[in-house]
């Protein structure tokens, strides 16, 4: 199930995000898909900017897209 959350421009990167909201930092480009991003740097944030967080995937044993299940 994915939940929406705010982040700002104290999130630095979406692997922090990821780190804090999957429990797995390399699971960034899974919130990138979501939300149309292709990087993970969010320095370019000016203000609060709304992300879709998508569900924790149980099947994943590592973060990486090429080798996701």
């Amino acid at each position: 199930m994915s939940k929406t959350i705010t982040v700002t421009a104290g999130d630095v990167s979406l692997y922090h995000v990821a780190g804090r909201e999957l429990a797995d930092a390399a699971q960034w480009w899974r919130i990138a898909q979501a939300n149309g991003l292709s990087d993970p740097d969010l320095s370019w944030l000016t203000g609060p900017v709304p992300l879709v967080i998508p569900g924790v995937d149980p099947s994943l044993t590592t973060g990486l897209p090429e080798t996701a299940s």
